[in-house]
């Protein structure tokens, strides 16, 4: 073998100082700081939206002019909590009295209850009015729907029934895997390894899909909804701010995983070329 075939120390080693080592060192960790502290505020922003937004109750929010009169109040009452719902009624309710709709709670707009013309048919000033809420429960959650929307003899509507199901397991999955990435995020800071925040940025992503997930659910749910039963006129129907924090949530946690996943893959990547070129 000829000596130009025979590759030399010099360059198969580079020697590098330990003053420059520790400087490219510093670097490496002051990228990948920062990434995980802009991954971790993303986190923590989509958690707190997440978590308003399954709490609130304002997905979806109907206009309606003021009603005439209330006589019918107490009959109004009573069909909005009754403990066997009936999709049909709640739902016209809604239309007609200014009704909100979360993921556990219905709302509508109707008089207090201790104003001293409470059981006058006369109209009323918007100042008199209170919002009144009931709560979905657990089973309702899981309730079937009908083709016909109140008609129990139309059999069952698989689609917006599962529809419903998911719009309500899916934030809370999304939720879950937030907080099981945020342990293993803290476990890897005891173990002062970013290697295990591969994990963290592969639940966050799964946990923007289940959000992504919900809130497409919950818009195809509302269409199907509307196109069974049809918005009396002048009513207008629109999608609330807690609907708005949920679809800003999701990126919020994509952007959160890539973060992840990226300083812990680089990190891994650089630390094993480094150990590769050391034992060179």
């Amino acid at each position: 073998m000829t000596a130009s075939k025979i590759p030399s120390r010099s360059i198969m080693n580079f020697p590098i100082s330990p003053s420059r080592q520790k400087k490219l060192n510093a670097r490496m960790d002051n990228r990948f700081a920062t990434a995980l502290v802009i991954a971790c505020v993303l986190s923590l922003i989509s958690t707190i939206y997440m978590a308003a937004s399954i709490g609130t109750d304002f997905w979806y929010e109907y206009r309606s002019p003021a009603p005439e009169n209330f006589s019918d109040l107490n009959k109004i009452r009573d069909d909005f909590v009754d403990s066997d719902p009936d999709e049909k009624t709640y739902n016209d309710l809604l239309f007609r009295y200014n009704g909100t709709v979360g993921l556990w709670r219905r709302c509508i707009t109707v008089p207090n209850k201790s104003t001293p013309w409470y059981n006058s048919p006369e109209k009323t000033e918007s100042s008199d009015l209170i919002t009144e809420c009931f709560s979905f429960t657990l089973s309702e959650q899981f309730m079937e729907k009908y083709v016909e929307p109140g008609n129990h003899n139309t059999g069952i509507d698989l689609l917006r029934t599962y529809l419903w199901r998911c719009q309500f397991l899916l934030p809370f999955v999304s939720l879950g895997l937030m907080c099981f990435g945020a342990l293993i995020g803290l476990c890897a800071c005891a173990c002062r390894s970013l290697y295990p925040t591969i994990a963290t940025g592969v639940l966050h992503f799964l946990a923007g899909l289940c959000t992504l997930g919900s809130v497409s659910c919950y818009v195809a749910g509302i269409e199907l909804l509307h196109q069974k039963l049809q918005l009396p006129e002048n009513v207008k129907g629109e999608f609330g701010w807690s609907f708005c924090l949920a679809c800003v949530s999701a990126p919020l946690q994509f952007m959160a995983a890539a973060l992840f996943i990226w300083a812990a893959r680089t990190n891994r990547k650089e630390y094993t070329l480094m150990k590769a070129y050391r034992v060179a």
